[in-house]
């Protein structure tokens, strides 16, 4: 099953035209999406508009008149009219060029099929899928049943909400109207024909390819590795192939593979699908295995001999692993989100993430025995976990004791809190890096966390100067490792150049290494980053060339019931804004939001410094650094610093994720160094974080400087012991810290 998110929503939904007609239309929306009444409801509103509609721009009327004509009912006429758009667009003897309208065609095709033959309506679906979808190519015949599969629940909440926003008013306007409409019919038109998706698609599938789902490769240890293999079944000479390493099963990856012109492999993690008693572990055989796996593909006759790596988060990581020490069959890694094991897995900051617990749960633990319950999906569970970990003031070791047994594996990160011999085993350390010669294609984005994206990018130039390497970041988070950016994000609309289709980028990407085809004019440095605000991309030689100057802003503490600033002059380097934390009170249980823009913050257990409004626009791209000057009462704390524009207007926009650190490893992650109680001191930190945007004249900069104390992660209470093995005993004494006007941050900017 293929994972979607709001994403898909959002690309299918950005067909959707906007009007300009201000009419307002009576609406009372039913209860709920599944409603009996809905139906009726949203058909009556198509009729009242089809009178009235008018629009100047012919395709958009076309577009919108036909979706019109579905949900009231008029099929025959839906289909005549967007037949009529496809003749428009079509130029003259030359194929129609494939997007998410193809989803429409067949949808009113099939209706019109149903209303004139008088067949069922599944019948009448899979003539009209089989009208248009064999003729396509793989590649397009692929992005359409993708598109197809996307879960009829993602239309229906987006739907719902819909309903739940125009309740209250009785009535939208033409604009409003029209939205609905769309939102309906995708609603609708996914209901009906999901279930007929899986097997229209496996027919197709059987057709073009030649599919081995139970594929066992032997390593030279006698271990087995399972394995899938899929490749094109009209391919006359032997292909390159495309590897993902990974510990989820899921084969999405192979049968797009092999939709582009390449062998399919996806291979598992030791221990994936065999009847094994034991337990999976994680990362530590995935180099060793993986390039097993290799070996065995460059054996078979379909087969040319030439592998590259592709992968997001855990299977990214794996490509990495291989890197280590690289096979000569290995060509290339291109990685979305990749994460790095100690660094930004399982814990960021060197601070443990819950969230690392509930991935080891699901995916190290051994076959579940007959009446043994697999651990839970929903959401609210694992807050529950949290919270009644959080609240109970028990150690961290215990959080996985809920569960019986314990997890081996994230009983076994938490015994490396540092970046030691344990972690920097598993992928290239410092000067190992210079030993990847290969092609490397990095995608990443300002949101999500990437510190293991940038971490490979920054490590590998750093000791190997003539790394080809190309990085690709912009406003993403790991989402786009499954589905092409959507127009809106977090709140957010993204510029209309950020909306790349970054998986077919990939694929452009690779066909350069391998089928001499020209690489895509985006990458055209190593660096290749979007520039909020500005709807355009920008290129430079490596992370520092990203910005030519540097804005360094003091923390000014300011007088006493004065404002705290950012200020361009430090102030007196005594003067302090102190700051205390109770971690003894655990009744804050919020979950912070992830919106990029917002029209305020939660601040807890921060403190917040603001600048003046910029008298000139201003980009800032880069990486922020900065200093610390503080005393604090305890020997250790857990950081957190987000960074925003606040613009003119009053809206808050995120620059980039929150950062996270422990403040004993900000100068090396792989040595704890405590710092000294009661004692003034510095404490220098590099943002692990990219980001790019041009703040407006009038906005001002905003950093929030907190401390973190959250039920989803990790508590550092400041004792010096093994974070891990403090209690609320160890809190009773509340945390201090004083931060002195010393202090600043750097700010990359380009002028």
């Amino acid at each position: 099953m293929k994972r979607f998110s709001w994403l898909s929503l959002l690309c299918l939904l950005s067909l959707l035209p906007g009007l300009a007609l201000a009419q307002a239309f009576e609406f009372r929306p039913p209860p709920t999406a599944n409603d009996a009444s809905t139906p009726a409801a949203m058909r009556d509103l198509a009729t009242r508009i089809l009178p009235v509609y008018e629009e100047r721009d012919t395709d958009r009327y076309l577009t919108n008149l036909a979706a019109l004509q579905l949900v009231a009912g008029d099929y025959t006429a839906a289909y005549d009219t967007r037949q009529s758009l496809q003749e428009r667009q079509r130029p003259a003897d030359l194929p129609r060029p494939v997007d998410k309208a193809v989803l429409y065609d067949i949808y009113a095709r099939a209706r019109s099929i149903e209303t004139t033959e008088r067949v069922p309506f599944a019948n009448a679906f899979k003539q009209a899928f089989k009208e248009v979808v064999p003729r396509l190519n793989d590649r397009d015949a692929h992005a359409v049943t993708v598109w197809l599969e996307t879960p009829r629940a993602v239309f229906e909440q987006a739907l719902q909400k819909s309903f739940d926003q125009y309740r209250a008013g009785g009535s939208v306007n033409f604009n409003q109207a029209v939205d609905l409409i769309w939102t309906y019919l995708s609603f609708d038109a996914y209901r009906s024909f999901s279930p007929l998706i899986e097997a229209l698609d496996s027919e197709d599938g059987g057709r073009r390819y030649i599919a081995d789902e139970q594929v066992t490769i032997k390593t030279s240890g006698g271990r087995k590795i399972q394995a899938v293999v899929i490749r094109p079944k009209d391919a006359a000479i032997p292909l390159p192939t495309l590897l993902e390493f990974t510990i989820h099963v899921n084969q999405d990856s192979v049968r797009e593979a092999a939709a582009h012109g390449y062998v399919g492999v996806v291979a598992y993690t030791r221990g994936k699908r065999i009847n094994s008693p034991n337990a999976v572990t994680p990362f530590t055989h995935d180099g060793e295995d993986a390039r097993a796996v290799i070996h065995w593909i460059t054996k078979q006759s379909w087969s040319d001999g030439r592998v590259g790596m592709v992968g997001s988060t855990d299977s990214g990581s794996a490509a990495w692993a291989v890197a280590k020490r690289p096979p000569k069959a290995l060509k290339a890694i291109a990685t979305s989100f990749a994460s790095a094991p100690g660094i930004d897995f399982p814990m960021s900051g060197n601070i443990v993430r819950n969230s690392a617990y509930r991935w080891a749960q699901f995916n190290t633990s051994p076959p579940l025995k007959a009446g043994v319950a697999a651990p839970s999906t929903d959401d609210r569970v694992w807050r529950l976990l949290d919270q009644t970990w959080f609240t109970s003031g028990k150690r961290y070791r215990d959080l996985d004791r809920r569960f019986a047994p314990p997890n081996r594996a994230f009983d076994e990160w938490l015994d490396h809190p540092s970046y030691d011999r344990y972690w920097q085993k598993l992928i290239p350390f410092r000067k190992q890096f210079a030993k990847v010669d290969i092609p490397v294609l990095t995608l990443a984005g300002y949101y999500g966390g990437d510190a293991g994206a940038l971490y490979y990018f920054s490590e590998h130039t750093r000791y190997n100067a003539k790394a080809n390497h190309s990085l690709l970041i912009g406003p993403y988070d790991d989402d786009i490792a499954r589905d092409a950016p959507a127009p809106e994000f977090r709140g957010y609309v993204l510029d209309a150049v950020a909306q790349t289709n970054l998986r077919e980028l990939r694929y452009q990407w690779l066909d350069s290494i391998f089928k001499n085809a020209p690489k895509p004019a985006l990458l055209k440095d190593r660096v290749n980053y979007q520039v909020m605000g500005t709807n355009q991309w920008s290129h430079a030689p490596s992370i520092a060339a990203m910005a030519n100057a540097t804005q360094r802003y003091f923390l000014d503490a300011g007088a006493p019931n004065e404002p705290r600033r950012l200020a361009l002059q430090p102030a007196s380097a005594d003067r302090y804004a102190e700051q205390t934390v109770d971690f003894t009170d655990r009744k804050d249980l919020t979950i912070p939001s992830s919106d990029v823009m917002s029209k305020s913050l939660a601040t807890p257990n921060a403190v917040v410094y603001s600048s003046e409004p910029l008298q000139q626009p201003l980009e800032i791209s880069g990486q922020l650094t900065g200093k610390l000057d503080l005393l604090i009462n305890k020997q250790d704390v857990d950081l957190k610093i987000t960074v925003y524009e606040l613009m003119a207007g009053g809206t808050y926009v995120q620059l980039f994720d929150p950062y996270e650190f422990r403040a004993s490893y900000a100068k090396d992650r792989t040595r704890r160094r405590l710092l000294v109680a009661g004692k003034r001191q510095q404490l220098p930190f590099t943002i692990e974080r990219l980001t790019s945007r041009k703040l407006a004249a009038g906005s001002r900069i905003v950093l929030v400087l907190g401390v973190n104390k959250q039920p989803g992660q990790q508590l550092n209470l400041g004792s010096g012991k093994d974070v891990k093995e403090e209690t609320a005993r160890d809190a009773r004494k509340p945390l201090v810290i004083r931060w002195y006007s010393g202090s600043s941050v750097d700010l990359p900017v380009r002028r």
